[in-house]
């Protein structure tokens, strides 16, 4: 099969099976047939509304039918879905608005972005709007997602792959007209990309709004699930049931568990492939920006304990020492990648400027060595960035957000070891007057940032936590606090 314009995919699939079940949440589902007819008069409104082909449209949608609709319509007008979490608080999502020049944004306030036109969560289009297929039409980005970035301001990661697919080609295990659950946040990356890819599949596509352990395998046993999307806090909290409660669902049908987004422990890993069988479990490492990926099936694991696998075929990796010498098996260094159709060719930014070194190789701040198969094992973050179950964290936006505070002369935000997050933010803060009001830092934080970015811990110091330059040193005050632990 060729490949099929996004804006003709729910057609395509309506064609085969138009009664058959595309999307469930929590007890509502549609069919493809509802969902082509939906989908196109939305498709019409957001057309009306000023949107217009490779534009961007804003998605601030909780988990839901709502929100692959929005998509969907989105890529109906010839236009690029940017999501962004329902939850953001309202200054950071301005920042996002800023940022992308949308042309519409979807989930938020009537008038709040104008003359941006807006819409808001709910919104159905006039009845009287054609529900019968649309021109087909392209976008030249499939989609385009948020990063916090290194500086603590927002950046979109533009894909350049566009937005057409082909149903028949293999990719992420995940078989045709199969059934796929998504139990994480669909603006983040990994997540969409499982859901989408399913969907234009032919999938039935399974969203849950939030992440519960027990629900989770209810789910997988009811919808008779092929593929399921986790991260490793998701596989903690499912192990942490009692085993009378784990063992009671059927999941033999499970043909694929996805893990990804942050480190899993061996032995984690090393229960999930005893419980389900080494061939059904899957890793995957790579950033949003596609340079390229590793994966490896627990099979492969079981004789590379703990690597996360070897490049896919669209891409080379290297790892390099300081001065930028390959190094040889066994020695760690800094991992980069490179996509073997070129620098440049899976992304862009907006908002930022991409780092690389010469060659057009680039890095996801890890470190790491490789075997002498080509096996890859990371040892740690080269950068500031904290992974919380899975979401990515920089610092850098947490401390402008503290050092906001009536007070504070300056703060530095750490991770610190928790078992089921993988790591919880840890904020140390200077403030000579002394501790804050809880209330009001919470009150405070609450305003500038998404509940998963506000620190669980807050610890204050008199003495500068800068040097004269403005650097702080994150390692050495995570190691301060490690080691009464290790004590």
């Amino acid at each position: 099969m060729a490949l099929i314009s996004l804006s003709r995919i729910v057609a395509h699939w309506t064609a085969v099976q138009p009664a058959r079940t595309a999307l469930v949440h929590e007890g509502a589902s549609l069919t493809w047939g509802e969902l082509e007819a939906r989908t196109n008069r939305l498709a019409r409104a957001y057309q009306a509304l000023g949107v217009k082909k490779d534009d961007f449209v804003t998605i601030a949608l909780p988990n839901g039918i709502e929100f692959f609709e929005a998509c969907l319509a989105t890529w109906k007008a010839g236009a690029t879905p940017q999501p962004v979490s329902s939850r953001l608080p309202k200054f950071e999502r301005d920042q996002i608005v800023e940022v992308g020049a949308p042309s519409l944004v979807v989930g938020v306030d009537p008038g709040e972005y104008a003359p941006i036109p807006c819409l808001s969560a709910g919104y159905k289009p006039d009845g009287a709007l054609p529900d019968t297929p649309l021109p087909e039409v392209t976008s030249v980005s499939y989609k385009a997602m948020t990063s916090g970035g290194s500086t603590g301001r927002p950046k979109l990661i533009v894909s350049k792959s566009p937005a057409a697919s082909d149903p028949d080609v293999p990719l992420l295990e995940i078989p045709q007209q199969g059934c796929m659950l998504i139990p994480g946040p669909l603006y983040h990356n990994g997540p969409f990309l499982w859901a989408m890819t399913a969907l234009f599949k032919g999938c039935t596509v399974v969203v849950t709004t939030r992440f519960d352990a027990e629900e989770t395998l209810r789910l997988i046993e009811a919808y008779k699930v092929d593929v399921v999307y986790m991260v490793p806090t998701m596989m903690r909290r499912i192990w942490a049931l009692p085993e009378e409660v784990r063992t009671r669902y059927d999941l033999s049908g499970l043909k694929a568990l996805w893990h990804l987004a942050a480190p899993c422990p061996p032995w984690l890993k090393e229960c999930f492939i005893e419980w389900l069988g080494p061939e059904v479990i899957w890793e995957l490492y790579g950033g949003t920006e596609g340079q390229g990926s590793t994966t490896i099936q627990g099979t492969q694991w079981l004789k590379h304990k703990g690597s996360v696998g070897k490049p896919v075929e669209t891409c080379e990796m290297k790892v390099v020492g300081e001065e930028g010498e390959i190094l040889p098996p066994g020695t760690v260094g800094e991992v980069f990648i490179r996509p073997l159709a070129g620098a440049g060719t899976t992304y862009h930014y907006i908002g930022a400027e991409a780092k690389s070194i010469e060659g057009g190789w680039e890095s996801l701040g890890d470190m790491g060595w490789m075997d002498a198969e080509g096996y890859l094992y990371l040892t740690d973050r080269l950068s500031d960035m904290i992974l919380v179950g899975g979401a990515n964290i920089y610092p850098a936006e947490v401390e402008a957000a503290l050092d906001a505070f009536p007070g504070v002369r300056s703060s530095a935000v750490i991770g610190l070891p928790d078992d089921d997050m993988g790591a919880r933010l840890h904020a140390v803060i200077d403030r000579p007057e002394g501790p804050a009001d809880p209330k009001a830092m919470e009150a405070h934080l609450a305003e500038r940032l998404v509940r998963y970015k506000v620190p669980k811990s807050f610890e204050y110091v008199d003495e500068p936590v800068r040097d004269d330059a403005g650097k702080v040193r994150r390692k050495a005050l995570r190691q301060a606090r490690l080691a009464p632990q290790a004590n």
